[in-house]
Formats: structure tokens, C-alpha cells, sequence
């Protein structure tokens, strides 16, 4: 794994970067298998408050790996080889999607940080995460169109919530590259940042800071409001405070607030 995805964790901050340099780190198969047993590993580890997924080199990610492609104009893959006929997740992801959903699945805060390429399943994968901090002239795409294909790594699953119907429309079918100034513009870019990277990892050192048990509880929610009807959320809603209301970490927050000292609270 170390040679696709490291992983450092400090003071309850994850940070995850892709590490295949050479390649801008592209997916392939090695790198497939590294996030997704990294998601797994970060949703198991109950120490972890919140993740920053980032790219090492010049860019975050630029998308499936060209060998891929090469198979594909051989006849060497075929179909739906991997993708319909295999084993699905509880939310119904097959594996290429798991590596993008898995991020959304951590029980924690997920920002991406971006910068250089997120290309195709790059620009995929960066939608798993809960926010997407961006550098202005970082350059985005759903650029699946450009190789006559379509977005299957979750893409449509998880845009549909960032933006209007034709924006999604306009990006899928032209597969033109887009700036991080238009990717705020258009809802996908939640910061725009000299330095990704810097600035994801202060927020979330600061969501760190906060009672975890309420930053998953909103995580839950969060994640319920994307599908989940009116009277599921506001139920969950009652639900989620019910468990907080009177909870160490609810008690340790407002003991924290009243006494004006910075809270410390229990994994």
C-alpha cells in the first residue's frame, strides 16, 4: 500500500496522500486496492476525527491509468468484465466505485485537496470526500466522454447533489476540463485555496477539536439528507440529539465553553 497511499496520523488528523508521483498518481489496479483498504482501515479506527486525502507531486489524480485504455482498444477488456457481474457493497458500490465511496462511508470529516489534475476518476474520487478544497487553476474534468465512455466510479451518484442538472450535463457530455474558479462557481469546490493542502489540514484540525460523537452524528445526517425522505431526517434528527443531549461530549463542550478553556474530549 505504501507505494500507492501513506497515511499519517496526528492529533486525531489523518492525512492521506496518493504517492504514485511518476504517474500523477493514476489510478491503477495497486492504487484501486491502496484507497480502498485505506477507507477501510480509517473507518475502523475510532481515533481518527477527521481525513485529508491529497495527491503528492503535481496533481491530485489523474485519472485511470492509460494502460487501461490500451486494454480496452486491444479487446483485452471487454463489457461489463468487473463492474456489473461482481460482488457489490451494503451501498451497492462494485470495487471501482467502493474506492470513491469509501471515503464517503468514513464516519468522519473527509476534505480532498486539490491541486494540478483531477481528471476523469480523479475528479470521481474527489466527490467521495465530505468537501473539496481547491486551488484556482487546479484543472478538473468528467472526462470519461473523451474515451467514449461514462462516469462509473459514483460520479453521477454524488454530483447530482453538487449541482444544477445542466452543469452536470454540460461537464458529461463535453468532457471539457474546468478550473478550480469555475469548480466553485458550479458548487463542486467548497474552498478555493493558495494551498489546498495547508488549509484542509487546519480545518480539520479544527473539526478535531470538536466533540466527535456530534461530528459523526452530523456525519450520519449529512449523508441521510442526500436520500433520505423528510420524515426519515427529521426522525434521525430527534434520534441523533436524544443519544448527544447529556452525553460526555455534550457535557464536556458546554463545561468547556462556561469555564472559556479548550475542550478534551475521549475518542
Amino acid at each position: 500500500m505504501n507505494d500507492r497511499v501513506t497515511v499519517d496520523i496526528q492529533g486525531g488528523v489523518a492525512d492521506v496522500r496518493l504517492v504514485r508521483i511518476d504517474k500523477m498518481n493514476a489510478l491503477d489496479d495497486a492504487m484501486f486496492a491502496a484507497l480502498i483498504e485505506t477507507g477501510e482501515r480509517l473507518k475502523a479506527d475510532r481515533s481518527v476525527r477527521a481525513v485529508v486525502l491529497s495527491g503528492e507531486g503535481r496533481a491530485f489524480c489523474a485519472g485511470l491509468d492509460m494502460g487501461n485504455f490500451g486494454k480496452m482498444a486491444s479487446g483485452a477488456r471487454k463489457g461489463g468484465e468487473g463492474l456489473v457481474d461482481t460482488p457489490r457493497t451494503e451501498s451497492g458500490a462494485n470495487r471501482a466505485q467502493n474506492a470513491v465511496m469509501v471515503w464517503r462511508d468514513i464516519p468522519v470529516p473527509v476534505i480532498a485537496a486539490v491541486h494540478g489534475v483531477a481528471l476523469g476518476g480523479g475528479f470521481q474520487l474527489t466527490l467521495g470526500a465530505d468537501m473539496r478544497f481547491v486551488a484556482p487553476d487546479a484543472k478538473l474534468a468528467v472526462l470519461e466522454i473523451k474515451w467514449g465512455l461514462v462516469p462509473d466510479m459514483a460520479g453521477m451518484a454524488l454530483l447530482r447533489g453538487l449541482v444544477r442538472d445542466d452543469i452536470a450535463r454540460d461537464l458529461a457530455y463535453t468532457g471539457r476540463i474546468f478550473s478550480g474558479e469555475e469548480a466553485a462557481q458550479y458548487g463542486i469546490a467548497t474552498r478555493l485555496c493558495a494551498d489546498p493542502r495547508a488549509e484542509a489540514l487546519e480545518a480539520a484540525r479544527e473539526i478535531a477539536g470538536k466533540n466527535p460523537a456530534a461530528i459523526r452524528a452530523n456525519k450520519r445526517l449529512l449523508n441521510l439528507m442526500a436520500d433520505g425522505d423528510q420524515h426519515a431526517i427529521l426522525l434521525a434528527e430527534s434520534v441523533e440529539q436524544g443519544a448527544l443531549i447529556g452525553s460526555p461530549g455534550n457535557v464536556e463542550a458546554v463545561m468547556a465553553n462556561m469555564e472559556k478553556r479548550a475542550p478534551v474530549f475521549q475518542d
